[in-house]
This record gives structure tokens, C-alpha cells and sequence, in this order.
């Protein structure tokens, strides 16, 4: 196809889609194999966990700086290089033959993947009619919501079936036919040739600052629960790392001709607002998706399949909900009232999840997760829409590039906080609860008569007791870590009288 020919902006779509989904999918679809790998690698719990970590830290260090990078290589290239790095190293994943060959491979296909959604985000939004934008949105949304939901449950059939290496593999076949489709129909825009002109030098310390930072911030949230947070010496290390290097990477944005990331952006009000609760919502959407299958499989005996399947509801309504949130803003609705009612009604669902019991069945667990799904296609795409409703052509790419790098340790930050929640009511719990086993409480003593009937040995009596003991103080845990995320969606409401209405009903011509 020539240049001057305009294609299908619903084959740039999924051209962009495609590898996009495939990345984000990555990010989950290993942790339900991480047994089959220990095994196969001869790797400890504590090892395996680094598989996730290198490609979690390699990913957020690059998702910031795609803008710059988009511009300084060139767009298509730069994302046609990305695609092929990162299926050529899917296949190198696949075939590993030892446990640091996987972690190095796993690390640099994080890299490869990295820029793979702040670049669909730009390329959909100038492929689509200024009037179609919210569409172009949705669309997006699709592969940013449904993604982390669908990788365990499509990661954990293929283990089943195939074996853990096809995880990787099944990239190779997605990664070739995005690289056909992106060499097609996907072009650079002028404006892009224009500003590469103007990029004298690299920011060398930009780059270095923003890699220690983001590196140390990763680890941190992958190990601190494990750790007890700050009462290691590890974590409390990566902290102070961390907290340096993003004060030395702001001071140097702000000083530097050229910086890798334009960090003045925040100066617009809904960009720095939209960023703020982008950021508390996607803590508490991934606070409640690693939650939801703990419980289940944790206390209520399900397998990793049909836990898949509990999440399947939400990811089909998010699914119905996306391109209907695209169609009311097309009509020019008022994006703040869609992300009014997204906070009411996940504050809602979520809610609902905390008052879980052990003898919930599958379809008391369904419909409030249902809920939720289709609240979160009416959070992501106004959100968005109003974020970058003031942002220019040129800032369009480090704008994306930001976002979905605070959405993504919105989500890391959402997962470690809830799991250290998680444990330590479950103690809080225990502590309580066990103060009841006592000869002095009748429901304690009624309860060993009936056991005494079926086990002679008290011991076992008392392991039976204990064993409930667990599993009572555990939901009492989760109900608390379910409320936790609620509140935060309750919070979230004041900000979106903050948020600007953007001018217009909802002109997007600027979202390039």
C-alpha cells in the first residue's frame, strides 16, 4: 500500500492491537506456571519469582520513555523493532535451557515489549476521526483491561495441555502477522520526521536516572511482602535508591534542553488529575483481581481453571461496556459523569465482594465481579478522554508514554499493598479468633464433644479446630482487604469535580 493511500483505521487497529494484547497478556500469563517452571528448572520459590520481576522491571523502565524513543528512531520502525525483539525472545523464553538464560531472556524481551502500549494508544488515536476517538479509546481499553484477566486463564489452559514452554511460543505466530500488518498499513505523521530534527543529544542522565529509579521501585514491590517491607535491610535499600533517583531524574528533566521525558506536561490540570486517579484506580482494580482468585482457591477449594472462569464474566462486560462507553462520547456525554458513576458502581461491586463468606457459591462470586467489569469500561475510556483532551500532537506520544507507565505501578503498587493487607489481618484475625480456644467457651467445647465422636485422637481434634481457625480468620482478612479497596474507589469521587470538562462535547481533535 502506498503512502498516500489511507488504510482501514480498523486494520491499524488491530495491527496495533494485536502486539499490544500480546505484551500485556505476558505480564499474568506466567504466574499460574511458575510450579511447572521450579520444576522443570530445579528453582526455588524465591528464584521463580524473578522471572516475573525481570520482565516487570525491564517493561516499566521503558514505557516512560517510548515518546522519546518513538521520535528519535522513528515511529514505525521503532515499533516494528519492538515487535520482533519481543517475539524473537518469546521463542528464546520458550526454549531456555536454564533458569538464568530464562531471566535474562524474559528481561530483554520486558525491554522489547515495553513501548508496545503507549505506541497503539498514539497511532489509534490518530487513526480514528476526531469524532470517533472515544471509539479508538475503547478499543485500546479492551486489550489494557482484559489482558492482565485473560493471561492466567489462557496461560494456565496451555500449561495444562501443551506444557509451560508454549506460553512463550504461542507469541511467535501473533508477533510475525503484527509485523506484516504494522509494515502495511501503519505510517509515521509528518509532525514526527519534524521533531526528531530538533533532538540535538541524548539525555544520558535522564536515561541512567530513570532506570535505577524505576528498577529499584520494581523490586521493591515484588519483594516487599515476602520481606516484611521496611524491616529488611533489602527493602528498606531499594527505598532510598529509588527515592534518589527519581529526585535526581525530576532535577534533570526540569534542567536538560531536550529531556526523555517532558515532565512540564503536568502542568495542564486534567492531565496531572486524570494521571492521579489512573494511578488509585488501577491500585485498586489490581488489588481486587489478585484477591478474587486467592479466595477462591485459597478458602473455597476451586482449581485455577474455574477461578479463570469467575474473572471470564467481568472480562466479557468490560468487553460490552468499551465500545458503548466509546459510542456515549461520540454522542458528546460528558466524560466526568461516565467516571462519576465507573467510581460509584466499582465502590459498589467491590463492596459486595466484601461481604464474601465460606459458603458463597459460584454465582453470589459471579455477578458482583460482572459489575465491576463493565464499571471499569466506564473508568478507563473517559478517563482517558478527559486526560489528554488538552494535549498536543507533539506531547501526544511522551503523554501516552507516562500514562501507561503510572497505570502500570498504579497496579504494582495496588498488588503488594493489598497482599501486605492481606496477611497481616489474617494475623490480626488468628490472634483474635484463637482466644476463644479455650475450655472456659461452650462453642469450643460443644465443638470438640462432635469431633470426639469421629477422631479419638485429640491432637487431631485439635488440628481440625485449628485448621477452621485458618481459614475463618483469613476471610476476615480478605473481607478487610476487600473494603480497603472500596474505600479507595469512595475517595477517588471528590477528584472528578476537579477534572475540567473538555471544550467542546468532546473534541478529541488534539488526541493525535
Amino acid at each position: 500500500m502506498q503512502k498516500n493511500q489511507q488504510p482501514s483505521k480498523w486494520i491499524i487497529a488491530l495491527a496495533v492491537i494485536l502486539p499490544t494484547l500480546m505484551e500485556i497478556v505476558d505480564t499474568t500469563i506466567v504466574n499460574v506456571s511458575l510450579p511447572h517452571i521450579r520444576g522443570a528448572l530445579s528453582i526455588s520459590l524465591d528464584e521463580s519469582t524473578w522471572v516475573l520481576t525481570s520482565y516487570m522491571v525491564s517493561n516499566a523502565i521503558i514505557i516512560p520513555i517510548t515518546g522519546w524513543l518513538a521520535i528519535k528512531f522513528g515511529r514505525k520502525k521503532y515499533l516494528m523493532f519492538s515487535i520482533f525483539a519481543f517475539t524473537f525472545f518469546s521463542f528464546l523464553c520458550g526454549y531456555a535451557p536454564s533458569f538464568y538464560f530464562l531471566v535474562l531472556s524474559r528481561f530483554v524481551q520486558g525491554i522489547a515489549g515495553g513501548g508496545l502500549q503507549p505506541l497503539s494508544q498514539a497511532i489509534l488515536l490518530e487513526s480514528f476521526p476526531k469524532e470517533q476517538r472515544g471509539m479508538a479509546m475503547a478499543i485500546f481499553g479492551m486489550g489494557v483491561v482484559v489482558g492482565p484477566i485473560l493471561g492466567p486463564v489462557l496461560g494456565g489452559w496451555i500449561t495444562d495441555n501443551w506444557g509451560w514452554r508454549w506460553i512463550f511460543f504461542i507469541n511467535i505466530p501473533v508477533g510475525i502477522l503484527s509485523i506484516l500488518l504494522i509494515e502495511l498499513f501503519v505510517f509515521d505523521p509528518e509532525y514526527l520526521k519534524k521533531a526528531k530534527e530538533k533532538i540535538e543529544s541524548i539525555d544520558y542522565m535522564g536515561l541512567a536516572f530513570l532506570a535505577i529509579a524505576v528498577g529499584a521501585l520494581q523490586i521493591l514491590l515484588d519483594n516487599a511482602q515476602r520481606k516484611d517491607w521496611f524491616e529488611s535491610r533489602f527493602i528498606t535499600t531499594l527505598a532510598i535508591i529509588s527515592a534518589v533517583g527519581f529526585i535526581m531524574f525530576i532535577y534533570n528533566e526540569l534542567k536538560v534542553e531536550h529531556p526523555v521525558v517532558n515532565l512540564k506536561i503536568f502542568k495542564d490540570r486534567n492531565y496531572s488529575l486524570g494521571n492521579l486517579v489512573m494511578f488509585l484506580g488501577f491500585f485498586g482494580f489490581f488489588g481486587t483481581i489478585v484477591l478474587l482468585p486467592l479466595y477462591l482457591q485459597n478458602l473455597m477449594g476451586y482449581t485455577a481453571f474455574l477461578a479463570g472462569l469467575v474473572l471470564g464474566p467481568g472480562a466479557l462486560t468490560t468487553l460490552i461496556g468499551m465500545p458503548l462507553t466509546g459510542k456515549l462520547l461520540e454522542k458528546g456525554f460528558d466524560p466526568r459523569k461516565l467516571l462519576l458513576g465507573s467510581l460509584i458502581i466499582n465502590a459498589i461491586a467491590i463492596n459486595i465482594m466484601a461481604h464474601f463468606n465460606l459458603q458463597a457459591d459460584f454465582w453470589n462470586v459471579i455477578y458482583p465481579r460482572a459489575l465491576q467489569g463493565f464499571a471499569i469500561a466506564l473508568f478507563f475510556v473517559p478517563l482517558a478522554a478527559a486526560t489528554f483532551a488538552n494535549i498536543s500532537n507533539e506531547d501526544m506520544g511522551n503523554a501516552s508514554g507516562l500514562f501507561n507507565f503510572i497505570r502500570n505501578i498504579g497496579g504494582s503498587f495496588g498488588t503488594a499493598i493489598v497482599m501486605t493487607i492481606l496477611s497481616r489481618r489474617a494475623q490480626f484475625h488468628q490472634s483474635r479468633l484463637v482466644e476463644n480456644l479455650t475450655p472456659l467457651n461452650d462453642g469450643f467445647n460443644h465443638t470438640l464433644d462432635v469431633l470426639s465422636l469421629k477422631l479419638h485422637d485429640v491432637m487431631h481434634q485439635y488440628a481440625v479446630i485449628y485448621k477452621e481457625l485458618l481459614r475463618q480468620a483469613y476471610m476476615l482478612a480478605f473481607n478487610d482487604s476487600f473494603y480497603f479497596c472500596a474505600i479507595l474507589f469512595v475517595v477517588l469521587i471528590p477528584t472528578v469535580f476537579l477534572i475540567k470538562k473538555p471544550s467542546g462535547s468532546l473534541d478529541m481533535s488534539k488526541m493525535h
